[in-house]
């Protein structure tokens, strides 16, 4: 059963080529106010320099070849779609559920974090329960209908990036490229192989200016033009937010000392402050606003997530249930409940049940991590193997410089896969539980599989 067959719940075809690069943006902005500079704290400001361009060539190179695959097969299902016609259901499996732990997993976190940035501005609000209230706000704006949810997305999105323009125009004037360099390999000021372990345990950080991009080939049935609009969408997108994480990078790190940003959630604020000072209303704008990426990104998953649910259950990977569409509005709104109920439900275990030492939302922003990554892994394997095995396959778009970019892509996210189990092997067990567990249940459900199959 595909998205086109007869009597298939149908998403509405609406978006155009600049609300689908909203929702590239938006899905990714939060991480370029928060999150990445912890990596200084192992990396220092170069090292750290070298993993994220690193990180963004493996991001590059893997968006120009993703776009192949989404143009190709548009599908509410995304990575889902493309490793299942690679490689079968068992390749479907392992990409959805890897796209759906990526997806689910990391709205609570985000969730939180607006929480936590709105009890520091009022001290008497329960972070939870703000969070809770964030999933009940967007989780409607999303059930109101595709057209609502994308353009409230690319208004947030333009709204986080001319923040972070705002930041780095205030804190130009003070920029010193000593600040920056001084201490940069990892505490000391010349490159030695010292450095490299650091290098290498900044990798997830560096990730984070990107996580989620892909979640535009989850609106691809809802594209009117998708084999135009969304390389379109998918390579500006990647593009500004290259731009973006390199120049935040770099105004942050030579405003001040930046081991005072090396361990903090809010480096931005922090670091403009090193130059106009506490009292600045240029700060309280900054601090304001900010809350503009969070809420873009939160937002942006909530969509990302409904859709691979959806698709998911369409397909009979979930529970039919799921696929239900709204009549009128043509939103997938069981499926955008499910993944909130499951969000609410890690931001109340989050100090009950700890992993390493580390709350709930802290370990589960690393397995988002896990999930992504190993989508990322079976989408380029699903290109490879489809270039084989379909060389006839209409394809709008194809992965320039093919197969160096796609290689490449496939390499960095090997490389990135080694170095998150590396350092973060609890995680890595339990994120291979919970693959293993479903696919437990998914040799369980074959047989409703087989039923949708005869009746497509």
């Amino acid at each position: 059963m595909n998205a086109n067959t007869a009597g298939a719940p149908a998403l509405k075809q609406v978006l155009s080529t600049f609300q689908l690069w909203g929702i590239g943006v938006g899905l990714v902005i939060s991480g370029e106010y928060f999150g990445w500079s912890y990596g200084w704290a192992s990396a220092g400001t170069l090292g750290f320099a070298v993993t994220a361009i690193f990180i963004a060539a493996m991001y590059t190179t893997f968006i120009f070849s993703f776009t192949e695959l989404t143009t190709s097969i548009p599908h509410a299902g995304g990575p889902f779609a493309y490793s299942k016609r690679a490689f079968g259901p068992v390749g479907g499996y392992i990409a959805g559920a890897a796209t759906l732990i990526e997806f689910v997993f990391a709205p609570p976190a985000i969730a939180l974090a607006i929480g936590a940035y709105l009890n520091v501005q009022f001290p008497a609000l329960d972070p939870k329960l703000v969070a809770v209230g964030a999933y009940a706000i967007f989780m409607t704006m999303n059930m109101l209908g595709v057209q609502v949810a994308a353009t409230l997305e690319l208004m947030l999105a333009l709204l986080a990036i001319f923040e972070l323009l705002v930041f780095m125009g205030v804190v130009a004037p003070g920029f010193s490229l000593d600040n920056f360099t001084k201490g940069g390999w990892a505490g000391q000021d010349s490159f030695s192989m010292a450095a490299v372990p650091g290098m290498f345990a900044a990798i997830p950080f560096a990730i984070w200016f990107f996580l989620a991009i892909e979640g535009v080939a989850m609106a691809a049935e809802e594209a009117k033009d998708p084999r135009r609009s969304i390389p379109v969408a998918y390579v500006s997108g990647i593009l500004t937010l290259v731009a973006l994480a390199l120049g935040v990078m770099l105004f942050a790190g030579g405003a001040g000392d930046w081991t005072k940003l090396s361990n903090i959630n809010d480096p931005l604020p922090q670091a403009m402050k090193m130059i106009v000072g506490g009292s600045s209303g240029w700060l309280h704008m900054l601090v304001w606003l900010g809350l503009f990426g969070l809420i873009a990104s939160f937002h942006g998953i909530i969509f990302g997530y409904s859709r691979q649910i959806f698709a998911l259950a369409r397909e009979g990977y979930l529970p039919h249930y799921f696929a239900r569409i709204h009549p009128r509005l043509k939103t997938p709104q069981r499926a955008v409940l499910a993944g909130g109920v499951v969000g609410i439900a890690a931001i109340y275990s989050d100090e009950l049940i700890k992993i390493g030492g580390q709350t709930l939302t802290a370990n589960i922003v690393t397995m988002s991590v896990f999930g992504a990554i190993t989508m990322y892994i079976v989408s380029m394997l699903a290109l490879f193997k489809l270039r084989r095995s379909e060389p006839d396959m209409v394809r709008p778009f194809s992965a320039p410089l093919y197969p160096f970019f796609p290689l490449f892509a496939l390499l960095g996210a090997l490389v990135c896969l080694g170095t998150m189990v590396y350092y973060n092997l609890v995680m890595a067990l339990v994120f291979a539980g919970l693959l293993l567990a479903g696919y437990v249940v998914f040799l369980m459900t074959s047989g409703r599989r087989a039923a949708l199959a005869e009746n497509a």
